[in-house]
């Protein structure tokens, strides 16, 4: 095994960065170390590579240039970098028997002075997020960056490294190795609810355009990518109502009655009604509901104990007064204003689509703003929507739903992604409309699901939305092989 590597890190201050140096030319493996930095500085064992960012496509072809070596290690996030026992080797020794495209692996996290173990998951073909984590380092064959290269991609300032990593998984298997093989500085202490709306800030609006733009190269490549051609939708058939409001709850006597007084509020030309879907509330939330006498609240308690929230839309959808459209609302949140439901409905047969998405104000407990403010989710367009929605990790809010088609797909029983799942689903065949300004609030508080999700929990959440891309790829290559 005299395989050799190349590797190229990114600058993270000179202490540091010359530490990770050290390390890696103590292996007999390392042929050549380049740190990426924006400007010059002198460092011993390394050769410095002048770039503007780390992940952009210039920086990969430099990379494709100056590597000579076999296998290409990278560590592009301007983080301390530390080495297992034997982590090169180790990394060396499967790469030559697995043959993979790219190799990752778990790692240690040093967050505030504490190491803790930080595990990764497997990269599936719907692992197509633009922020799947690969750990600190990477390990490419040399002929992949080659073929990035031949293949002239965008000049891009941001997503050169994502679309080198799909032409990866085009050309053989990314693999995880479920080993703690590298240690890295964690930067970035704020809790997962903090993060999960980075990518909607006004600042990565260039970013995501560019993400979007190789995802969906990606997609034509592989045979996966849709055309903006929908099947129309006939809204006939009698139903009870117009609309149904549908809010699965369990313990939410805090928020729930703010949520049922923002439908029962609501100013319509049409008849509509609200569908609580009770799953067993302990905390006063079922004694709550029961004070309503509005004849528009159904208080449902299902028969079945095991229901996730997704069950729990099964529940209303299938129920006798569901009506023509199911539209949704969580139990801590609530609609804008008391034009939210005309809004949405008028949406459906504006546009003639089978599922309408709306955007919605980031709130405090108490309904004051909080940044990002307005999450519209302006990167679905009706030209690109349904592809760009296989790269991003949900659609938005509220979702409206035209009950014929929910009955036929039906929810996921999962308290987690369910929503997605019907989205992607629906995006397939029919077209999804969108509602750009806020008709929905959104609220943030310590009891959100989402608010503090430790590594194992984000893992799980990240597996399944990531095989629900998986799942909705396939069927999309196989209904392009049909047409």
């Amino acid at each position: 095994m005299n395989q050799k590597i190349d590797c190229f890190i990114t600058f993270c201050g000179k202490l540091e960065t010359q530490y990770t140096i050290d390390q890696l030319k103590r292996s007999g493996r390392v042929q050549s170390v380049f740190v990426l930095n924006s400007s010059a500085v002198e460092l011993e064992g390394a050769e410095t590579l002048l770039i503007d960012h780390p992940t952009a496509t210039k920086s990969m072809e430099l990379i494709a240039i100056k590597a000579t070596a076999g296998l290409v290690l990278m560590a592009l996030q301007p983080s301390s970098l530390g080495l297992g026992q034997f982590a090169l080797e180790r990394m060396l020794q499967l790469a030559g028997s697995s043959q993979a495209s790219m190799l990752y692996g778990d790692y240690f996290e040093l967050k505030a002075g504490v190491r803790s173990n930080h595990p990764v998951i497997d990269y599936q073909q719907g692992s197509l997020r633009d922020d799947f984590n690969f750990g600190p380092v990477q390990l490419f064959r040399k002929d992949v960056l080659e073929k990035f290269v031949s293949e002239n991609h965008p000049q891009y300032k941001h997503a050169g490294f994502y679309a080198m990593r799909l032409l990866a998984s085009r050309m053989g298997e990314i693999v995880r190795i479920p080993e703690f093989l590298f240690s890295m500085t964690e930067r970035d202490t704020r809790q997962s609810g903090e993060k999960q709306f980075d990518y909607v800030s006004g600042s990565a609006r260039e970013k995501q355009i560019e993400m979007e733009q190789a995802c969906t190269d990606h997609l034509q490549k592989i045979g996966g990518f849709l055309d903006a051609n929908f099947q129309s939708v006939d809204f006939s058939g009698d139903f009870p109502v117009e609309a149904s409001v549908v809010i699965p709850v369990r313990n939410r006597i805090k928020t729930i009655q703010d949520a049922v007084d923002s439908v029962l509020l609501q100013k319509t030309d049409f008849p509509f009604n609200l569908i609580v879907v009770d799953n067993y509330s302990t905390d006063g939330t079922t004694e709550l509901l029961q004070t309503y006498s509005d004849e528009r609240l159904i208080h449902l308690i299902p028969q079945s104990t095991d229901l996730g929230i997704g069950g729990c839309w099964n529940e209303a959808v299938f129920h006798e007064k569901c009506g023509r459209f199911a539209i949704q609302l969580d139990s801590d949140d609530l609609y804008f204003d008391d034009t939210t439901l005309q809004q949405i409905v008028n949406k459906f047969y504006e546009q003639q689509c089978g599922m309408v998405i709306g955007s919605y104000q980031m709130c405090n407990f108490n309904l004051d703003e909080i940044p990002p403010g307005l999450i519209d989710h302006r990167e679905w367009t009706p030209e690109n929507g349904p592809n760009n929605a296989l790269r991003i990790n949900g659609l938005g809010a509220p979702r409206a739903f035209f009950t014929p088609i929910l009955r036929e797909i039906r929810i996921p029983n999962t308290s987690y992604g369910e929503d997605y799942a019907v989205g992607l689903a629906i995006s397939r065949t029919w077209k999804i409309g969108r509602i750009y300004q806020a008709i929905y609030r959104c609220r943030r508080w310590e009891d959100n699901s989402d608010a503090s999700l430790d590594i194992a929990r984000q893992n799980v959440h990240n597996a399944y939305k990531d095989s629900l891309r998986t799942f909705e790829l396939k069927a999309r290559v196989r209904k392009n092989r049909r047409t």
